[in-house]
């Protein structure tokens, strides 16, 4: 390869497919640590890889040029193809059962072009996407994304929650919602869960998102005095998650995401297998629901994971008084 390659690496799906995606971009990274990396995907999600410098550039997937690749029989156009053989690798995780995509990449004359399914992985979805890269030697199974965001995007959001009525240092972010229903512990749970953590001393806030409205009104009925972090950008939400001291939440992109930033995270699971989907970190506790129902998971279990991950601690002592001046 060139002495400054170039990486493409192309990925859809939603928040916590992208996050499970990133320990690729981290052993690219570590391979060639002056490599330019692109990704595509929905800018909102993968600017995730960007701002934690996984990758150089973000392009949209939902531009039209890109939905070129699908088709049997492309006109890709000059641009396009140029701009695909520009890089020495592309790295596809585009859903392709029939190899078309794969096709038409390789059809621009681009030097390497390598495919992994997203669907259905037998083994952690991680481990799944990084087995694209043993064909390059590069072999990182157990690997967990890792996120570490600008020190002014995690002041931006200690202002937010500061802003919220949330401390800072002792903040506990709860996600209550998810992309189902079926994963989401009960929300009058959740309610409980802040009302007895902020009697222990920590400063708790709900963290809701676009899918979680009706788990939103029901905790504005049953826990109303409790803050939250709502209707922000994917960003804003990733800088006040950086910002917090731990976090609490169901089988959810979000909890990826705290995982990733080193929160130490309580995750609940009801029907899916956090074996396959779970998210990956050190300070990362999976609570598994009895036979999947997460109506069954008790709240004590999950104070007791919350206490033994972390404890909120007395506040830092003040400075010392500088001496007096000598007359």
């Amino acid at each position: 390869m060139i002495l400054r390659p170039r990486f493409l690496v192309l990925r859809g799906g939603a928040i916590g497919d992208f996050v499970l995606t990133l320990p690729v971009l981290q052993a690219l990274r570590a391979q060639w640590p002056e490599a330019h990396i692109e990704v595509v995907g929905y800018p909102h999600i993968a600017e995730l890889a960007r701002a934690g410098g996984w990758a150089d550039r973000v392009e949209s997937l939902d531009r039209a040029h890109f939905a070129r690749f699908y088709s049997w029989r492309p006109a890709l156009g000059d641009a396009l193809i140029q701009y695909v053989r520009s890089f020495d690798l592309v790295v596809s995780f585009l859903h392709d059962p029939d190899g078309v995509v794969r096709r038409n990449l390789e059809s621009t004359g681009v030097r390497q072009v390598l495919y992994r399914s997203p669907v259905d992985p037998r083994i952690h979805a991680t481990d799944h996407l990084l087995k694209v890269l043993e064909t390059l030697a590069i072999y990182a199974a157990g690997a967990a994304p890792r996120l570490s965001l600008p020190p002014e995007a995690v002041a931006a959001g200690r202002r937010r929650l500061a802003g919220a009525g949330a401390a800072p240092d002792f903040a506990l972010a709860i996600h209550p919602g998810s992309g189902s229903p079926k994963k989401n512990w009960p929300a009058e749970r959740f309610g409980d869960l802040a009302r007895r953590a902020r009697a222990d001393g920590f400063s708790p806030f709900f963290v809701f998102g676009e899918a979680d409205e009706a788990t939103a009104e029901r905790l504005r009925a049953c826990a109303p005095d409790v803050p939250r972090i709502e209707s922000l950008e994917l960003m804003e939400t990733a800088a006040a998650l950086a910002a917090a001291r731990a976090f609490v939440g169901n089988d959810s992109g979000i909890a990826h995401l705290a995982a990733a930033l080193g929160l130490a995270s309580i995750v609940l699971f009801g029907p899916t297998d956090p074996d396959i989907w779970g998210p990956r970190g050190a300070a990362v506790t999976i609570l598994r629901a009895p036979e999947g129902a997460l109506d069954r998971l008790g709240a004590d279990a999950v104070w007791r994971a919350l206490s033994e991950a972390v404890k909120p601690g007395p506040p830092p002592p003040a400075s010392p008084a500088p001496p007096p001046d000598s007359p």
